[in-house]
């Protein structure tokens, strides 16, 4: 029997920025996150993406980075768009997102041997194996907290949270339908591994944030990123649900490492 991707939680019903928003609110409830699930959507037309009720763009000639970009949505509850001249230029942040062409120095390896990579070979091949939208469909970007539904729908959902609380979503995830979930791990630039993969692919993404995301973005040192289609973030938080009826909640209740674990662990495990 081959494994297959489950279906999503309501085939009839379509997805919206209103039922993705009320799942949020659902997931920050259950799971205690400390910042904002978000969204985000690539648009062809930039017009269309000016066109998001709330929507910030950054000053001209002040450029930054994705993961500037995305802690200010999931901290201060911005709604962001941005084109290809609001990021950095030769950096990889609008090559991942598929605003532009992966800039020469980097596809070469050049730009990063000797920092990251102790030869040029091993750059060449971190460039060349990173997730990354295709260049050339689309022209602006926007992110926006879940809660505001102004993404309708997003193209992919995010939230930055701990282990414990990122290993209790998978068991969500596969509450109604198991599979098995294989994530990637590019190193540096692991915004490739999240959003860059998951908006390409529209795949669950786990990522560990990198070096440039933890000193850039301020990601804390117990945060991991999770990216998914809107349909499995809502299966994810249906499936938490569950979960919690069946008393599987988050904050974990500790049970102690000394205790004789037959009355915790007889229901479950055997």
């Amino acid at each position: 029997m081959t494994d297959t991707a489950p279906q999503s939680v309501d085939e009839s019903a379509a997805i919206t920025g209103e039922t993705v928003k009320h799942a949020a609110a659902e997931l920050s409830d259950l799971l205690k996150l400390r910042t904002y699930p978000f969204g985000m959507k690539l648009f062809e037309d930039v017009e269309e993406m000016k066109a998001v009720p709330g929507i910030r763009t950054p000053m001209d000639g002040i450029p930054f980075t994705t993961c500037q970009l995305v802690t200010q949505v999931r901290t201060a509850g911005f709604t962001l768009g941005i084109v290809k001249d609001n990021l950095r230029p030769n950096a990889s942040c609008g090559a991942n997102i598929g605003l532009e062409e992966v800039p020469e120095r980097l596809a070469s390896g050049e730009q990063m041997t000797g920092v990251w990579f102790d030869n040029q070979e091993a750059a060449k091949k971190h460039q060349a194996e990173m997730p990354r939208v295709a260049p050339g469909r689309y022209s602006g970007l926007c992110a926006s907290p879940l809660r505001t539904g102004r993404l309708d729908p997003p193209d992919v959902c995010l939230f930055y949270a701990s282990p414990g609380q990122m290993i209790l979503f998978i068991n969500g995830l596969q509450f109604k339908s198991y599979r098995r979930y294989d994530f990637t791990i590019t190193g540096e630039s692991a915004c490739a591994d999240s959003w860059g993969r998951a908006l390409s692919t529209k795949q669950t993404s786990l990522s560990i944030p990198c070096y440039a995301e933890r000193r850039y973005g301020g990601v804390a040192d117990d945060e991991l990123l999770m990216a998914c289609p809107p349909d499995e973030f809502l299966r994810g938080v249906e499936g938490l649900k569950g979960l919690a009826k069946n008393g599987l909640r988050y904050p974990y209740p500790p049970f102690g490492a000394f205790a004789d674990p037959a009355i915790g662990m007889s229901k479950s495990y055997g």
